[in-house]
């Protein structure tokens, strides 16, 4: 008996003092958020743009890199197929056809989702029959992920919009993590699309919306919660995420995260104002990528693959879409050029996703003839956007209009109204469209002088974002707080507040868009006119009457400015009352 128990105590001993094998932690989970917003129909690769054919090979490389140890979560901020005559030919069906090939897993309503109005030729309704949103409703039936907007409101039923594939909000599950995201739009939807096509809609308040989605989700089990806003803001540096010394904080998606309770909400996808953003507000990472496939967004959460609880993030740059690697100095080089090596990212060459390629290549085939169509004009020098307070494209495009019709001003919103600028070279149907892809019309009202007048006034402050002029000069004094405006024809007679006078827009700012004729706008609205010419086939026609060649001097002269504004320019001065 006593050697059994000497044993056994020696057995204990032995085992005590025996190496224990070590559990190893579990490997984290890493899920890559890649976003994008206001790509606006760039399928194909363009100066300046890589296109959705180069992001899918981003996307691709992405992919490839998260196999082992997470996933990636491809969402979309809105405004995704108006802008290219590739996306516009079928209203949006290729960008459509692009985003189910990348696989994509959620995306945004944009205001510029509804620019197509009514299924088919009409950009707008025009009788009952006509559903304003009926080119939409259309793509929404076509897409195969969730369309998420939670703020976009039936004024008929008080309640978010019941359409088919669309949502407020969704929860997907990636490497066994739950995501809950939510889809949102500007406050300013209303007045940055074509109103006629809102009918029956408004917008609820941005954060509220959010906060109730987002508890929603988290009470579901949401381990992460994003954000897909179609709403922005803008930051110059992107050297450390935490300073926002560079970012304009009165910006729409500024405002909005510092109204979520903190560690609600994890990340916002933001878009809408085309500048980049790559920083932390209020604990939220808020990202955006510019506009037109120029860059894509990126921020990496690891998840700690027993509690799924989010432990590090790394938030990256705008990445720019690059076709090729960068050339010598260090640039992006954004078109196809076979004599250099692709561009390479996580460690592997950016290859198209040969599906998204032939979905792209089909949609140019089909454009292609009609965008290399001469229009008889050579450019000399590059027709440009760059300067304040107007610009030589913004006036060479209210000279156009106005020259096309019998009217006495042209005015115009030359800022987001104006698409891309004209690059010197032969004139083109392909490089007009990129100018001006919206299917507005041409709409003539005629206004008193003092209508006019204010509507100048309610611009004086706009900044960069002033309305552009054809027919008139405007002089704008400040004395004492008190702004006078002095406006003179074209003739060198002044305009008085009496004189009647014919002024061409569009239907967009008619019916409100841009606020722009909003200070003249009569009540009841202005009469839209139904069956005149877009303004694009206007400005097409123009440059064909035209002929020859043209160059930026024609259009802006500095010593005779349309625009003249007191330098500085006094805060507190504004137009009288009435």
């Amino acid at each position: 008996m006593n050697r059994t128990i000497i044993t056994f105590v020696v057995a204990v001993f032995i085992a005590s003092c025996a190496p224990t094998s070590v559990v190893p932690e579990p490997e984290p989970i890493i899920i890559s958020v890649l976003g994008t917003n206001d790509v606006h129909g760039e399928l194909i690769p363009q100066p300046g743009r890589g296109g959705i054919t180069t992001f899918s090979g981003y996307v691709a490389a992405v992919r490839d890199a998260r196999a082992d140890d997470g996933a990636v979560l491809l969402v979309d901020a809105g405004d995704m197929w108006q802008g290219t005559l590739e996306s516009n030919l079928s209203e949006g069906a290729a960008v459509v056809a692009a985003y189910n090939a990348l696989g994509y897993t959620a995306a945004a309503l944009g205001n510029h989702e509804f620019d197509f109005g009514p299924v088919g030729e009409k950009a707008i309704p025009e009788t009952d029959a006509d559903d304003p949103q009926g080119a939409l409703k259309q793509r929404l039936t076509e897409i195969e992920f969730p369309v998420l907007s939670a703020n976009l409101i039936d004024t008929v039923t008080n309640e978010v919009v019941a359409w088919k594939n669309l949502q407020p909000s969704t929860i997907v599950e990636r490497a066994g993590v739950k995501i809950g995201i939510i889809g949102v739009l500007t406050e300013y939807t209303i007045e940055a699309t074509i109103s006629a096509n809102t009918k029956g809609l408004r917008i609820a308040p941005l954060a509220e919306t959010i906060i109730e989605e987002a508890r929603s989700l988290r009470s579901a089990g949401a381990s992460l919660v994003i954000v897909l806003a179609h709403a922005g803001s803008g930051c110059t540096d992107f050297a450390d995420p935490l300073d926002l010394s560079s970012c304009a904080m009165s910006g729409e998606i500024m405002r909005v995260a510092n109204e979520i309770p903190f560690g609600l909400v994890d990340h916002i996808v933001a878009g809408h104002a085309h500048y980049g953003i790559a920083h932390v507000v209020n604990g939220i990472v808020i990202t955006s990528s510019y506009s037109n496939t120029r860059a894509f967004d990126r921020v990496d959460f690891t998840f700690d693959r027993n509690s799924r609880n989010v432990i590090d993030r790394q938030i990256f740059p705008p990445q720019a879409i690059c076709v090729n690697a960068p050339d010598e100095d260090g640039r992006c080089t954004y078109e196809n050029d076979e004599s250099r090596e692709l561009a390479v990212y996580e460690g592997r060459p950016v290859v198209p996703m040969a599906e998204v390629v032939t979905i792209a290549d089909r949609a140019r085939e089909v454009a292609e003839q009609l965008k290399a169509e001469k229009v008889g004009v050579f450019v000399e020098t590059d027709m440009t956007l760059h300067q304040q307070p107007e610009t030589v494209l913004g006036n060479l495009f209210t000279d156009a209009v106005l020259q096309s019709v019998d009217a006495d001003i042209a005015i115009h919103n030359v800022y987001g109204g104006i698409r891309a600028e004209l690059p010197k070279g032969e004139v083109t149907f392909g490089s007009l469209y990129r100018v001006f892809p919206f299917d507005n019309r041409i709409a003539i009202t005629e206004l008193s002088g003092l209508e006019i007048r204010k509507i100048i006034a309610n611009q004086v402050h706009q900044e960069r974002r002033r309305a552009g002029f054809s027919g008139m000069r405007v002089f704008v004094s400040c004395e004492a707080g008190q702004m006078a405006i002095q406006m003179i024809k074209q003739d060198g007679n002044a305009i008085e507040d009496a004189d009647r006078l014919r002024v061409v827009a569009n239907d967009f700012l008619l019916l409100g868009g841009g606020g722009i004729m909003t200070p003249a706008t009569p009540e009841g609205g202005f009469d839209i006119p139904n069956g005149t010419p877009l303004v694009r086939d206007v400005l097409v026609e123009w440059f064909r009457r035209r002929g020859g060649t043209m160059n930026a001097d024609e259009f802006r002269d500095p010593e005779n400015l349309r625009w003249n504004l007191p330098d500085p320019l006094p805060e507190a001065c504004s137009f009288p009352a009435g």
